[in-house]
């Protein structure tokens, strides 16, 4: 029986709950590491590259808010199936579609899938995971963000070496439709009652959620125009493909670290928002080190990097967490929702908003000072939140 395969082997159900988060994300990091030459051979602006990643987290913003009832009505089995069948198709029309407009169309089947990555997992762990496993399979699935990262970092410059940029996406499709298959083989089926319909109303937000919202919209925003830009300024340093991947790599392992390490001593805090709130600073600092960086001295890259993977990373976990740790945010099913509602809509806005600055004739250098000031402001945020959330807790 499925659902015996799955008691047996918890690590067979963490796998596919870990690719199930880093697969649609690898699109992501794709496009840093490959940005450069998707510029050269598409012909585009670098302000166009940004449109790439809003065409995925935009429609994944939109969606985020229902897909938990979605994947609620499909079941575990099913949703997991379309998640990996839709990474497959997207990929697969990246080398049919011709085109800017055709890359762009194609990539939309990914943030569909992005939408479904965290209700789909959430609910085969709460439903298959026993509850002395849950934190532990939790805390593992959500590293396959950075751990596409990783694997995009190492493999995908020399797959586009060999195979042209397309070619780096196509070689994942085969992989993609065994991993669909393997979700309808080793899922147990759907138990229990259907939902009669879609449940498509939202709760209003309460001020302490609006505030986290914004906070990680300002987290989405930097993280994805980083990324985003990251091969186009360290090949304008004279960084080579090869290292360029190697940059995307170390920010994924040191983006793995972060949440191994940070969320658990997050919630030493007294409240989580002090940590939060520092962990927006520091990125500040790197984004300095890296506006020295020269081709005859690379090192403030890499360590602007590394710095920002082991400190901007952490903070949509440690923000997942206080969701979890605080009923006043409100249910942490719709709450998770609405919190991803922020993050990825920091996602499609931010590339295209940098890729404008990038216009300007001090491209970088007018550029990195925006990311500077959204970090600034969210570390004021959070000190907002946090005097919120005290005065809250005194007055209750």
């Amino acid at each position: 029986m499925a659902s015996t395969t799955t008691s047996r082997s918890p690590w067979v159900l963490a796998g596919l709950m870990t690719l199930a988060m880093g697969m649609p994300m690898m699109v992501f990091y794709a496009i840093g590491v490959l940005g450069p030459q998707i510029i050269q051979d598409l012909g585009i602006s670098r302000e166009q590259l940004g449109w790439l990643t809003t065409s995925t987290f935009g429609l994944a913003a939109l969606l985020s808010p229902w897909a938990g009832a979605l994947v609620q009505r499909m079941g575990n089995r099913h949703g997991l199936f379309l998640l990996f069948l839709l990474v497959a198709m997207s990929f697969s029309l990246i080398a049919v579609l011709p085109g800017f407009w055709g890359v762009l169309t194609a990539l939309l089947l990914c943030g569909l899938a992005q939408s479904l990555a965290n209700p789909v997992t959430n609910q085969a762990i709460a439903q298959l995971v026993p509850a002395e496993r849950k934190a532990g399979l939790v805390g593992i699935k959500q590293s396959g963000v950075q751990a596409s990262a990783l694997l995009a970092g190492l493999v995908l410059p020399a797959l586009a070496y060999k195979l042209g940029w397309q070619g780096a996406f196509v070689v994942w499709v085969p992989a993609m439709l065994c991993l669909s298959y393997f979700a309808l083989l080793v899922l147990p089926k759907k138990g229990g009652a259907t939902p009669s319909r879609m449940a498509w109303r939202l709760p209003w937000p309460g001020r302490q959620l609006w505030l986290l919202m914004v906070i990680q919209l300002c987290a989405g925003l930097v993280l994805s125009s980083f990324i985003t830009f990251l091969g186009v300024f360290a090949q304008q340093l004279g960084v080579s493909p090869y290292w360029i991947g190697m940059l995307v790599s170390g920010f994924g392992v040191m983006g793995i670290v972060s949440r191994v390490l940070l969320t658990p001593i997050a919630t030493r805090f007294g409240d989580e928002t002090l940590l939060l709130g520092i962990l927006f600073v520091i990125p500040i600092v790197a984004l300095l080190l890296m506006m020295l960086a020269a081709p005859e001295r690379l090192w403030p890259l890499g360590a602007g990097v590394l710095l920002i993977g082991l400190t901007l990373v952490a903070t949509n976990a440690i923000a997942m967490s206080m969701l979890l740790r605080d009923s006043r945010f409100g249910a942490p099913a719709r709450t998770a929702g609405l919190l991803s509602v922020g993050f990825f809509g920091g996602f499609a806005f931010g590339p295209p908003l940098f890729g404008l600055l990038l216009r300007s004739p001090d491209g970088f250098s007018a550029a990195w000072p925006f990311l500077m000031g959204i970090l600034v402001g969210a570390s004021l945020l959070c000190l907002v939140l946090y005097q919120i959330r005290r005065s809250d807790k005194e007055s209750g």
